[in-house]
């Protein structure tokens, strides 16, 4: 077994000395905030492990976030696994570099055994029942395998971003930087999730004559009688709520996330007050005839859908006060400012001045490399908190693996202290079936258990 490095010092790592022909009895592919997690737990346990990320811990944060992101959540639900939030603003918002920051420092705390710039190109279960692992820098072996590389993996834009002119500059939000950096000229940001309106309020604050192409998805006050709204759906348990609570769990796995913003401090995203102020509002992008855009006719029902779920919220913030006794300043509700009228118009591009669109149209899974049969029809993962349908293999990091928190700083750790706790429960009870019956050590993973 190579040595794992456990003592005070990050060591110099080279990634094909430690790892090609060498065996772990875990290997934790991904090295952000869910593999972090989980090497952490196992480190508790006393499990060997390797942590192998394809750029270096935390890289998601670094490379494919905008220059003024900041978290939507507060700082106090950041809660890796024995480093919650250190600093001296718990009701505030981290920006990109404090993110960055708060990873590179619980690196430094829980001291991984990371192997970085290693990318796995191949995962398959070998017939002696351990999993076989390629990378850039050879392959080595491993008992058991977390997949915790999250969900967002290859940028989606659809296929009818061919037929825009070649002089209009294209860009995923996930390589959007900031406004300085498109060409001059108007912007068009398709899909309005967190990301397409905080891009949105990003260029229109700078400025920017901003067309956004809204779609379906729902919308949350920052704040409510007083408090942030996080902060009372966390006193009503709603992040507590697990998905084996839901009836339609594959759909709440696939639902949007509501869209508002922790910048300066923290404040709702109203769409409808941007559209007063000069940013031009569309429906769902449908159709592009060179120049020439069409927009479905939703919306009046898309932006009425973001407010009904707002104050579909509040409406239970209020019942939360009034069950409980609790005393909260009484606030007005919404009252929205601006309304659609008329068909929904086409969009000239060239008449609206439009030099770049930026796609902000989520992300596809891409789990090509994993070479066992662990996915359903659609091609997600199918598990029980994590715990695969193929024994030894794990996921961490999906959005609701077990509830809300499981994709993000609040909850990831719970999920991680899960798994490393099934691992451990894995690997002695093949240690204890191997000393019954005389099997090699090496069978482990293919022991079932649950």
């Amino acid at each position: 077994m190579p040595e794992l490095y456990f003592d005070e010092r990050r060591p110099a790592m080279s990634p094909a000395a430690r790892l090609a022909g060498a065996h772990y009895p875990v290997a934790v592919i991904g090295g952000g905030q869910a593999g972090l997690s989980v090497s952490h737990c196992l480190r508790e346990r006393g499990i060997e492990h390797i942590v192998v990320e394809a750029h270096r811990a935390g890289h998601e944060w670094r490379a494919r976030r905008w220059d003024s992101f900041c978290l939507v959540t507060p700082n106090w639900q950041c809660r890796l696994p024995g480093y919650p939030y250190q600093g001296d603003d718990p009701d505030g918002f981290m920006v990109r570099d404090e993110i960055v920051r708060y990873l590179e420092e619980y690196v430094a705390f829980s001291r991984p055994p990371l192997a970085e710039g290693v990318t796995v190109t191949g995962l398959r279960r070998a017939s002696r029942g351990v999993f076989e692992l390629t990378t850039d820098h050879g392959e080595f072996t491993a008992d058991q395998v977390v997949v915790a590389t999250g969900p967002y993996h290859t940028p989606a834009v659809p296929r009818m971003a061919e037929r825009l002119p070649a002089p209009v500059a294209q860009v995923h939000s996930s390589g959007y930087r900031s406004p300085d950096r498109l060409p001059p000229g108007a912007v068009l940001v398709v899909g309005s999730g967190q990301s397409g309106c905080q891009i949105a309020e990003d260029l229109h604050l700078a400025g920017r004559q901003v067309h956004l192409a809204v779609g379906g998805a729902p919308r949350v006050a920052r704040f409510y009688r007083g408090r942030d709204c996080v902060a009372w759906l966390d006193d009503m348990g709603h992040y507590a709520r697990t998905i084996d609570a839901f009836d339609d769990a594959g759909a709440v796995r696939m639902r949007v996330n509501h869209y508002v913003t922790g910048r300066d401090g923290g404040r709702d995203i109203d769409l409808r007050a941007f559209a007063r102020d000069g940013m031009r509002l569309y429906g769902r992008l449908t159709g592009i005839d060179g120049g020439r855009l069409e927009f479905a006719d939703d919306l009046k029902a898309n932006l009425d859908h973001a407010d009904a779920v707002a104050e579909g919220i509040k409406d239970a913030v209020d019942a939360h006060i009034a069950a409980h006794g609790i005393t909260a300043p009484e606030e007005p509700r919404y009252v929205p400012v601006w309304e659609p009228s008329g068909p929904p118009p086409a969009l000239d591009l060239t008449a609206a001045g439009i030099t770049s669109v930026v796609w902000s149209t989520g992300f596809r899974r891409d789990h090509r490399w994993i070479e066992v049969p662990a996915f359903d029809g659609r091609g997600y993962p199918m598990h029980w908190r994590g715990v695969s349908s193929v024994p030894g293999l794990y996921f961490l990091g999906l959005p609701w693996q077990y509830s809300w928190g499981s994709g993000r700083f609040e909850a990831v750790g719970r999920d991680a202290e899960f798994l490393a706790g099934h691992i451990d429960a894995s690997r002695r009870l093949a240690d204890v079936c191997g000393t019954l019956t005389g099997a090699p050590a090496e069978l482990a993973a293919a022991l079932p258990i649950g």
